[in-house]
């Protein structure tokens, strides 16, 4: 395993140093330059070749024409991504040929992801379908949509109309809405996704985030105050359970995110219901309620043959945050409840993330410090709000510097899935604004996904060059992307 880390780490270096000859993004990781040019003719010839890793593929490029192999259809899509990036275009922007070359290219990573966040801000079918487009240019697969949270519901549950009724209240201070998706606009979504080789990954937050479903529905929330779910109401849970079975009825992925995050735990304390509920499972007290849900709703997406995702919480709890944002997260490691490995972690602490993936876990990296877009880009002009813009900030640069390994074992190492961007939507007005966070920072993101060059060997400047260029593309398409700088 070890070698064959390095062989990979080396092959991506030696893909990055050929990075001037050709502007792709992401780079591939093997890259050979062989001079001379193929005019655009023929079709492809395209090989099936099972020894191929899966989404890899081979291209070959010679002035007698393009032979493309791979061993599946997201290998051969995304070789088709790559000759598309590789076309030399004439005056008028029509494709006349492309230069030869040899590429072997496979991800490091096969969870490559965006996540969305429209209970913030509901953006609808059409944007959605444009950043789904947006991601498959550069071979990101996982399109994470955040659906529920304390703003609003916007996914339609049958026998709960309500829910999406109470639909965004308001937002950026003006009354609007209700906004949601019905079942009928999720399978065009997901047809759509599907043709693009992107998995879409619903999150349904419980038991915090869930002011939402406590507004349409107060029973389901503690008596006393606070608008957290009851877990120690019957009727909470099973409402959990009904809308989970209707989510895997729409969705097909095989991964089901569950929230998890951000549970304020001492309204359980002041509850009758939920301080009966701990007497009763014979916890130790109101804390251990939220790993007793984790379990309880991981066990139940699993006998669906599902997994559930959860925010770094529901394994390493939330402790008292340092002076950079990381949290010391101890409590929820001295669990006697911890989930067991059937959930996989996503990590919004460089910290949580590399614990969890040292204790075993399955781990999605998202540090915020490298990986949410809704942190100040440092743009010298910069129309667009933030999210705390004085105190977080996020530049191009910083995107680049993300590596997924810092702070993993080497033997843990594989339980890095892969990473994604987090688009939070409180301060995001539109899909304008919302592509001007996105993308150049999202060039960055596919190429440590996919190519994970070695962090010591990174050269920001070369990077900067290509990305200049496919903002000029990104730009080209009506994309509404930032500068570098």
């Amino acid at each position: 395993m070890k070698k064959l880390l390095f062989a990979m780490m080396v092959a991506s270096s030696a893909a990055m140093s050929l990075s001037a000859k050709i502007d792709l993004i992401p780079m591939p990781r093997e890259v050979n330059v062989t001079g001379g040019e193929c005019r655009k003719s023929d079709a492809p010839k395209v090989e099936l070749v099972a020894t191929i890793p899966p989404e890899g593929y081979e291209l070959s490029v010679t002035p007698d024409g393009v032979t493309i192999r791979h061993s599946d259809d997201a290998g051969l899509f995304y070789a088709k991504m790559t000759l598309e990036q590789l076309e030399t275009k004439n005056a008028k922007g029509n494709p006349t040929s492309y230069p030869c070359v040899e590429i072997k290219d496979a991800p490091a990573f096969r969870w490559r992801g965006v996540m969305l966040d429209e209970a913030r801000h509901f953006f609808g079918k059409t944007a959605v379908k444009r950043i789904l487009d947006e991601m498959s240019w550069y071979k990101l697969n996982v399109f994470h949509w955040h659906l529920t949270d304390s703003q609003a519901w916007v996914l339609d549950v049958p026998g709960y109309p309500k829910l999406v009724r109470q639909g965004l209240g308001k937002n950026f201070g003006e009354k609007v809405g209700p906004f949601y998706y019905t079942a009928n606009d999720v399978k065009e979504i997901l047809e759509y996704a599907a043709k693009r080789h992107i998995t879409v990954v619903p999150e349904i937050d419980f038991p915090g985030h869930f002011a939402a479903a406590c507004r349409a529905y107060p029973d389901l929330a503690c008596k006393g105050g606070g608008k957290v779910m009851c877990v120690g109401n019957t009727n909470a849970v099973a409402f959990a359970e009904k809308v989970l079975d209707y989510v895997c009825e729409l969705f097909p992925s095989h991964d089901i995110h569950i929230g998890g995050d951000e549970c304020p735990r001492k309204f359980w304390a002041k509850c009758p219901r939920c301080r009966a509920f701990v007497e009763r499972e014979g916890l130790k007290d109101a804390e251990d309620i939220q790993p007793w849900l984790t379990r309880h709703l991981a066990a139940y997406l699993e006998a669906k043959g599902r997994r559930a995702i959860g925010w770094e919480e529901i394994v390493v709890g939330r402790g008292k945050a340092d002076a950079n944002g990381e949290s010391e997260n101890k409590d929820g490691a001295k669990s006697s409840l911890l989930p067991g490995k059937n959930v996989l972690v996503m990590g919004y602490h460089k910290a949580a993330a590399a614990r969890s993936a040292n204790m075993g876990y399955q781990v999605v990296s998202c540090p915020n410090w490298h990986c949410y877009f809704d942190y100040t880009q440092l743009l010298e002009d910069d129309p667009f709000n933030y999210f705390i813009p004085k105190k977080r900030w996020l530049p191009l640069e910083e995107v680049y510097r993300f590596d997924p390994f810092e702070g993993v074992a080497a033997e843990s190492r594989a339980n890095i899935v892969g990473g994604q961007c987090c688009n939070w939507t409180e301060k995001t007005l539109n899909l304008y604004d919302l592509e001007w966070k996105m993308w150049p920072r999202g060039l960055a993101l596919a190429e440590i996904l996919w190519t994970n060059p070695e962090p010591s060997k990174r050269d920001f400047g070369e990077f900067s060059a290509r990305a200049a260029k496919h903002r000029r593309r990104l730009i080209r398409e009506h994309v509404n992307c930032a500068p570098l700088k």
